[in-house]
This record gives structure tokens, sequence and C-alpha cells, in this order.
């Protein structure tokens, strides 16, 4: 079932044992024209921190980012993360990272589209099987973009799909999805038996909005835009942090400096 965000109210505080999964750029950070263009602060280090020995470790990223995008974004720290929608995976803190590699055919396509739209404000992100085209400074350019990937479409093996964001367009595998990242979260040690909360802003986590739905957990969708999957919603990051950040002033601390030992 599909709300309209406008009528959603904001998310109850979890009760019981809980786990948290968290979208990054739009949900945590605001989004810029290009993706290397944000920065993480030692207030968000330390609230992510708080949450993460709160929670017994039962926290984790999902993200679009590759898992190296985000250690590098949030370094020292090197939290659980599902990265390129679940095609990458450290299920623990410090872990080994599951990589995802770039096929043949998609490095090409990425190549071809450079050269087709030829835009110093289109950035063309390759992401091993994840082709994003963000289009944020140029959205003029949004319907091209989208249109050249899904003639590809037709040239590529089967098992690829379109999906269109809030300013953007991405061609990625069809087993890239939150929904089956948090689903095999939940199956780990840290995660079994919590109820699951889920924080996205983009079509994205719709997905993961379901799962999580499905789960009984609560699912929030940061800066409405049009309909979604999630009961709850939150006005924008900064929303989002205040609401995460007293969720965390319940629990115990640590200190980046403990997090990255």
């Amino acid at each position: 079932m599909r709300s309209k965000l406008s009528n959603l109210p904001v998310p109850e505080v979890p009760q019981g044992p809980w786990s948290l999964f968290l979208d990054i750029d739009g949900t945590l950070l605001e989004h810029a024209a290009h993706p290397d263009a944000v920065a993480v602060d030692e207030g968000l280090r330390a609230l992510l921190v708080r949450l993460e020995a709160q929670l017994d470790g039962a926290l984790a990223f999902i993200t679009g980012r590759s898992i190296a995008a985000v250690d590098h974004l949030f370094q020292p720290l090197r939290l659980r993360a599902a990265g390129l929608y679940g095609l990458e995976h450290r299920l623990v803190r410090d872990g080994a990272v599951e990589a995802a590699v770039e096929p043949a055919d998609i490095a090409a396509l990425a190549d071809e589209i450079a050269a087709e739209l030829d835009n110093a404000d289109v950035y063309i992100e390759r992401k091993g099987p994840i082709l994003a085209i963000h289009t944020r400074a140029a959205p003029h350019l949004l319907k091209r973009a989208t249109d050249l990937v899904e003639q590809a479409l037709n040239r590529l093996p089967a098992g690829y799909r379109v999906l269109a964001g809030n300013a953007g367009v991405e061609l990625m595998p069809l087993e890239a999805a939150k929904g089956a990242a948090i689903r095999r979260f939940m199956q780990t040690a840290a995660f079994r038996g919590r109820r699951p909360v889920f924080l996205g802003d983009d079509t994205s986590d719709e997905n993961g909005f379901e799962v999580v739905n499905e789960l009984g957990g609560i699912s929030v969708r940061i800066k409405p835009q049009g309909s979604t999957a999630a009961p709850f919603a939150l006005a924008g990051v900064d929303a989002a942090l205040a609401w995460l950040d007293g969720l965390a002033g319940r629990g115990t601390a640590a200190t980046p400096a403990e997090m990255a030992k």
C-alpha cells in the first residue's frame, strides 16, 4: 500500500530490540551535483558511533554507493554496509567486503553514453555492474540520459533493469535490491530477532521499505515527494539527523577512535 507523503506522520520511537538501516545520500547527507562533493562532519560520525554502540552492532548502511566510497566518506569508521544496492556486503564491522566488478559490456556502455551526452555537468558514475548517470546539475538532460539507458537494455544480456531517481537514472542487475540486502542482514547474529528501522529518500529505497514493512518494522521516507510504501516521513536531512540524535540519546556512547580500533 502506498501513501501520499504529505499525510504521513513522524515515525514512532521503536520499542524493544531494534536495528537500524540507513541510506546515505539524501538521508544522512544532502544531495550534491557530484557524489564526491559531500563531506561527513565529526558530529555525524559521533552520532553513528553512539547508535552502533546502543544497538550492539545492529546498524548498517544500505546504499547505492560502493563500500569503498562509503569507507572513504566516513573514515576511519568501517561499519556494516550493503553497497551497490546489495551487490556488495560487509556483514561485520571492520570485516572483509564481498565486492562486485564491472562487466565489459557495462564499461563499453559507460564510454558510449559519456560520448553521446558530452556535457561537463553530467556525471557518469561507474560502480561495478551498476551504471549511474547524475543529471542534478543538468536537469534538461535527464530524459535523454534515461532514453539512452533504456535503449541499451535491448543490447545487454538479460537481467538488467533501469531505475529512475530524483535527479538521475541508473542501470543495474535485477538482483541489486535494497530489500534483499536488508533481508540478508536480518539473518545475521547482530540483527536477528530485532525490529528493523529503515530511513531512505528515493525511489531506490522503496523496495527496502516494502521488506521492512513485511518484517513488522518502521520505514521512513525522507524529504517527501510523490507516493511511498513508507508509513512515516521526515521533512529532510536535518529532521532525520535530529530524530536519530534523539534515539541515540537513550543509549551508551563511544568515541570514533574506539570504533576505529
